[in-house]
């Protein structure tokens, strides 16, 4: 099976480990009970603690399979693979939107980790290729369902795999 380079942070090859390992280690061993106390009950044709639980087992054998795929295509992150001025994978990002004048701030990360709810966005979403290569000063547009959207690159810094990005001010127009 061809699989796809997945690129983390350190931090996000820890957290796929430690979830891969949480997955063997503890949920494995329960649904493994919850099946032998449901197999217990007798007929397993009418059984849907049984059934509930195989299913359960099917969920966390898939998901370690993925996460086992994941880690073996896995490249770390190295940032000073990048510009230190340019927005590159690993870095947050401070753009300005130029039509109300909001500011946020993007950590860029693979795809595995990126969770727009923490402000941490995907390499390979429209922002994120945006800005990719863009220095402090520069203008990317970025097309989106509701249109193009135009942000000014503010500030640039290498993160190193620091918290999650947030948004930072919110100007009045």
């Amino acid at each position: 099976m061809n699989e796809k380079e997945i690129i983390l942070t350190a931090e996000g090859l820890e957290k796929l480990q430690n979830e891969l390992d949480e997955l063997k280690t503890v949920h494995r061993k329960e649904v493994n009970d919850r099946i032998r106390q449901a197999k217990e009950y007798g007929d397993l044709s009418e059984n849907a603690e049984y059934e509930d639980a195989k299913q359960e087992q099917a969920f966390i054998e898939g998901r370690i399979l993925k996460l086992e795929a994941m880690i073996r295509g896995a490249r770390i992150l190295d940032e000073s693979e990048y510009a230190a001025d340019e927005a590159h994978l690993g870095a947050t990002v401070k753009v300005k939107d130029l039509k109300n004048n909001d500011s946020y701030e993007f950590h860029i990360v693979g795809s595995a980790e990126a969770d727009p709810k923490l402000q941490r966005i995907s390499n390979e979403s429209p922002l994120g290729r945006a800005l990719i290569g863009h220095k402090k000063g520069e203008t990317v547009d970025v097309t989106t369902p509701r249109g193009v959207v135009k942000y000014k690159i503010e500030a640039i810094k290498s993160s190193g795999g620091a918290a999650p990005a947030k948004k930072t001010t919110k100007k009045a127009s």
